[in-house]
């Protein structure tokens, strides 16, 4: 932008906010009128610009990323959000406090057209284990306000830690309830661990009852497609509402560009596959990602790669490794589902690639973390769907990888890693277990812990179950707990111990729908496993595991400790 366009700006700033230098004046959301000649020069949008939201992440002890994206029309064909295609210096606030009376940062950072008009700020040089609130300024118009922390410095512990896990939102399948839901825990931070927006086009992924809303557009293919089903789903109030709640942690699963592609290689399997055609879809979907995403420009994609495993660090408290379980994979064994596959124990076959795996075992090498936690998108623990000698698992998931699963364990347990915790999404269900080295002999020392999420809304309401009769339960018992509805799991992580309150909504076809606690579990420092805490109704399946009623109490696995 031209100096006199932005001196213009700046001025119809000041003049129509009422901000001076070391003062702030109180607007609510969406407050103020843009400069009406600065509007008639198409230098400002001609309606509020902040119709997708704010959000923040990747936060560590002096700051984070602040992001925004302005669009004037969501869903328009070309991706663009009905924005010209010109800059537009977008000023942005951190205070010490929500209503703004203390500023402690502000800036301003350009929204461009070739990157869809967002916008990411990275702070430094801000106080550790401090919550900021933080908004956004076009001319007149004001952006919602979100809060956001950060970590505690790295030599302390700080104080407990309230973390919240998701996965899994499809926006046709019903209302992002279970994000608002989450939002009103004041969480202080929260990692979608994958399947943030579906490539769908309408009426393609269906539920039994029907779908409850639609996608936009045709399939997510093309930068045009990807840019604009982000910003449908960017647009829902309660995915916003979660978003403006604390900062996220992210990394994305297989829709985020294409159902169960792995590596080079896309779903569709043909026999004259074209390499250019699949890279040119990923560089498409990792270019929006990253817009889309409160991500550093570590994260900025490079054709079609991305660099989005990385390392988060929470005081002394907890590590976070955030993995790419989908980039650099070898393509699923034997096809994508439940298989009997000699192939999937090949030890040269990997999920994450060599250089990922090298980076997490010499991060649990280097670790002097209370809890490593790995945040990553499928399931972890074996899944043995045969009650007989054969082993019938998922392709799609660790198990089709057991190798690559077994050096890592091996690798937390000889780093002497003191609590690894697994954290997954991907299958639309909530899940507990206990991780072994050697899952086929029921003794086997427990090694770890994985909890599991269900999906914000991808398949439907869903069905309460007991999960005592499950029979994957009954097949593996180093799995614990199961539930099929809808919601998100809500973590308290402290020097003694993490908890992970297991949470579920009756239904995603409603906007009110109220969330519960449907199972507590409790793991203790240097006491790999679970502590299950199970709510009624379920208390009546505990006899038929080996276990009594324990009503508000306690109860031990028998396979916890090593």
């Amino acid at each position: 932008m031209a100096a006199a366009a932005h001196l213009l700006y700046r001025r119809s700033f000041l003049v129509t906010t009422g901000l001076a230098v070391g003062t702030a004046a109180v607007l609510p959301a969406g407050a103020g009128t843009a400069d009406a000649a600065t509007r008639r020069r198409g230098r400002t949008p001609a309606v509020d610009p902040f119709t997708l939201g704010v959000a923040s992440g990747d936060p560590d002890h002096e700051g984070f990323v602040l992001w925004t994206r302005l669009a004037t029309e969501p869903l328009a064909e070309d991706g663009l959000g009905g924005m010209p295609s010109v800059s537009f210096p977008v000023e942005w606030q951190v205070a010490a406090d929500p209503r703004f009376r203390k500023i402690v940062r502000r800036g301003v950072a350009e929204a461009r057209p070739e990157w869809a008009h967002s916008v990411h700020v990275e702070l430094r040089g801000l106080k550790p284990d401090r919550d900021y609130w933080y908004r956004f300024r076009v001319a007149g118009y004001v952006s919602p306000v979100g809060r956001t922390r950060t970590a505690p410095h790295p030599d302390t512990f700080g104080p407990a830690l309230a973390m919240a896990f998701v996965s899994c939102s499809q926006y046709e399948h019903g209302y992002f309830t279970a994000y608002r839901r989450l939002a009103e825990e004041h969480p202080d931070l929260v990692l979608h661990l994958g399947d943030y927006q579906y490539e769908y086009k309408p009426g393609v992924y269906t539920i039994p009852d029907g779908n409850v809303r639609d996608h936009e557009g045709p399939e997510t293919v093309t930068l045009a497609n990807y840019r604009q089903r982000h910003a449908q789903y960017k647009s829902d109030p309660d995915l916003q509402a979660a978003h403006a709640a604390a900062p996220w942690l992210v990394v994305f699963d297989d829709h985020e560009v294409e159902n169960n592609w792995a590596g080079d290689v896309p779903e569709a399997k043909t026999d004259t596959p074209d390499p250019a055609e699949f890279a040119e879809r990923r560089a498409a979907a990792f270019r929006a990602y990253y817009e889309n995403m409160p991500l550093r420009r570590g994260s900025v994609p490079r054709g079609p790669n991305v660099q989005i495993y990385r390392r988060v660090r929470w005081g002394r408290l907890a590590t976070f490794h955030m993995l790419d379980t989908r980039q650099f994979r070898d393509d699923q064994a034997c096809g994508d589902g439940y298989r009997e596959c000699s192939a999937a124990s090949d030890p040269t076959r990997s999920i994450t690639g060599e250089r990922q795996e090298r980076w997490l075992l010499d991060g649990f090498r280097r670790s002097t973390a209370r809890w490593d936690i790995i945040g990553q998108q499928v399931f972890f623990a074996q899944r043995d769907r045969d009650a007989g000698p054969a082993k019938v698992t998922s392709m799609d998931a660790w198990d089709g990888y057991t190798a690559s699963r077994d050096r890592i364990t091996k690798g937390w347990v000889d780093a002497g890693v003191r609590n690894p915790v697994v954290l997954t999404g991907d299958v639309h269900a909530h899940w507990a277990g206990e991780l072994k080295l050697n899952y086929d002999d029921p003794t086997s020392p427990t090694v770890g812990t994985e909890l599991v999420c269900t999906s914000i809304t991808s398949g439907g309401d869903g069905a309460d179950s007991d999960p005592a009769s499950h029979p994957f339960l009954q097949i593996n018992p180093h799995l614990k707990f199961y539930n099929n509805q809808r919601g998100y799991v809500l973590t308290r992580i402290g020097k003694k111990e993490m908890r992970a309150d297991f949470k579920t909504l009756p239904t995603v076809g409603s906007r009110d729908a109220e969330a519960s606690t449907k199972a507590t579990f409790v793991i203790e420092d240097r006491v790999p496993g679970l502590n299950q805490t199970y709510l009624r109704p379920y208390v009546d399946g505990l006899e038929s595991r080996g276990m009594r009623d324990p009503g508000e109490e306690t109860v031990r696995s028998e396979t916890q400790r090593p």
